[in-house]
C-alpha cells in the first residue's frame, strides 16, 4: 500500500515547470510490455475472469534470455502491491528485477494486475467510469477470495502444472493471506509462498502519517460518503511527465521527491535518483478507495479481518456485529516471510504475530540492512545482494 499521489504538490508549489532534463534515464516512459521488449524478453498478455465478472490481465515471460521455451520451467505467479501494477517486478532491468531473474532461472514467470489497475480496468458488464460506484466497490478481499483463484487456475490450466510458486509484495501478501484463509483449498496448488513486506496485521503501523489518517477513520469514511469518491488514483501522463522533470538526479526538486517516498515506505536513500521518473511512469496505477479505508480498519482494530461495514452493515452481510477475522491458522501453503526493521507500513510486532500463527511457516528472515523500507523490497540498488538472490535460492530449493 504506497505511493505516490501527493507528487502532484510539486505543481502547486512552482511558478513555472522547467524542460525535462537531458539526461533522463533512459526507461522513463515506458511500460512493461515496452521494458520487456527493450531488453529482448518475450511478453505475452492474457485475460482472465473473475467469477464475479471482472477481466484481469496476466503478463506473462514465458523464458528467460538465450533460452528455449521449454514445458518443464516451473510457473511463478508475481502479485504487487496496492496502487501499483506488474511492472514492478521488471522496470529494475535485467540482472536486478526478480521478474527477469527469476525468468533467465529457468522458471515460467506471470505477472498479476488487480481489479481496477491501469491493466485491469474492465468488467464483463459494468463500466469503470459510467458504473465507478459499482465497479470499485471491492477491497483486499475479494481481490483474494476472487482475484487470485482465477488467476492461479488459468496458470496451471495453461501450463499444465499441478502447483506454482506465488511471491508478493505488500498488498500481494495481504490478498494470498485472504485466499489461503478463506479458499484453503489453493494452498495445495502452491509449491512455495514468499512474502516481501507481509501486510495482515497492521495494528503496530510505524508511519507516522497514516496512523494519524487512521485515527479519523470515521471522518474518512463519511467525507467518501459526501463526495462519492470510487476510484483512487489511477495514472495519468501528467504524472509520468512531472516524474520526468522533477524527480532525476540533475533537478533541484528531487530530494521532495525521496521525501514523498520516504514519508510512506520508511526513510531511506537506496533508490537511485535516476530511477524515480522510470517508477512514476507506471505510478500509481490506480485502485479503489475502499481497499485504504480497510486497511486503515486493520490499523485501528489491531485485527486481521474483513471488512467493516458497521453494526448493523455487518449483521446483514455477516450474521454477526462485527466483520469475521481471517483464520490464518488455514494457511498451510509452505510461507517464507521477508521483512525490514526500517519498513513503516509492517512493523516488527505485526509480522511476528503473523509468524507466530502460520502453521506451515519454513522461514522468516529480517533483510540484513537497518534502513531497508518498504519500497526497497522492489527498487533498492542493492536489492540483489539483500534480498532478490535469497528468494531465487528458496525457489530453487523447493
Amino acid at each position: 500500500m504506497y505511493k505516490l499521489g501527493a507528487i502532484i504538490f510539486l505543481v502547486g508549489s512552482i511558478g513555472s515547470i522547467p524542460l525535462k532534463p537531458e539526461s533522463l534515464h533512459p526507461d522513463a516512459g515506458l511500460n512493461i510490455i515496452e521494458l520487456v521488449q527493450k531488453y529482448g524478453y518475450p511478453i505475452e498478455s492474457h485475460q482472465v475472469q473473475t467469477e464475479d465478472g471482472y477481466l484481469l490481465t496476466l503478463h506473462r515471460i514465458p523464458r528467460g534470455l538465450n533460452s528455449t521455451l521449454q514445458a518443464t520451467r516451473p510457473p511463478v505467479l508475481l502479485m504487487h502491491g496496492l496502487l501499483s501494477s506488474s511492472v514492478d517486478w521488471v522496470n529494475m532491468g535485467p540482472g536486478t528485477a526478480l521478474g527477469l531473474l527469476l525468468a533467465d532461472s529457468g522458471y515460467d514467470v506471470w505477472m498479476g494486475n488487480q481489479r481496477g489497475n491501469t491493466w485491469s480496468r474492465k468488467h464483463e458488464t459494468l463500466d469503470p467510469d459510467t458504473d465507478a460506484e459499482k465497479f470499485f466497490n471491492f477491497s483486499f478481499h475479494e481481490i483474494g477470495y476472487f482475484d487470485l483463484p482465477a488467476k492461479i487456475d488459468y496458470i496451471l490450466d495453461t501450463t499444465g502444472q499441478e502447483k506454482l510458486f506465488y511471491v508478493g509484495h505488500s498488498q500481494g501478501t495481504t490478498v494470498f493471506f485472504v485466499m489461503a484463509s478463506e479458499r484453503p483449498e489453493y494452498n495445495e496448488k502452491i509449491r512455495l509462498m514468499s512474502a516481501l513486506a507481509p501486510i495482515a496485521y497492521m495494528g503496530h503501523l510505524p508511519n507516522p502519517l497514516i496512523s494519524q489518517i487512521a485515527e479519523h477513520y470515521d471522518l474518512m469514511n463519511t467525507l467518501v460518503e459526501i463526495f462519492h469518491v470510487h476510484e483512487f488514483l489511477p495514472h495519468y501522463d501528467v504524472i509520468t511527465e512531472l516524474g520526468e522533470t522533477f524527480c532525476t538526479n540533475s533537478s533541484d526538486y528531487k530530494d521532495a521527491c525521496y521525501w514523498i517516498l520516504n514519508i510512506i515506505a520508511g526513510f531511506d536513500w537506496e533508490v537511485d535518483p535516476d530511477f524515480l521518473p522510470v517508477i512514476i511512469s507506471n505510478a500509481p496505477a490506480g485502485s479503489c478507495i475502499k481497499q485504504l479505508l480497510h486497511y486503515f480498519q486493520e490499523i485501528k482494530s489491531f485485527n486481521f479481518s474483513q471488512y467493516d461495514y458497521g453494526v448493523e452493515g455487518n449483521k446483514a452481510r455477516y450474521g454477526q456485529e462485527t466483520p469475521p477475522l481471517y483464520d490464518t491458522t488455514k494457511i498451510t501453503a509452505p510461507v517464507i516471510l521477508h521483512y525490514a526493521s526500517n519498513d513503516w507500513l509492517a512493523a516488527l510486532e505485526d509480522v511476528d504475530r503473523l509468524k507466530s500463527e502460520l502453521p506451515n511457516l519454513l522461514g522468516a528472515k529480517l533483510v540484513p540492512f537497518d534502513r531497508f523500507n518498504h519500497l526497497d523490497f522492489l527498487w533498492a540498488k542493492d536489492v540483489v545482494q539483500y534480498l532478490n538472490n535469497d528468494v531465487l535460492d528458496e525457489i530453487k530449493s523447493n
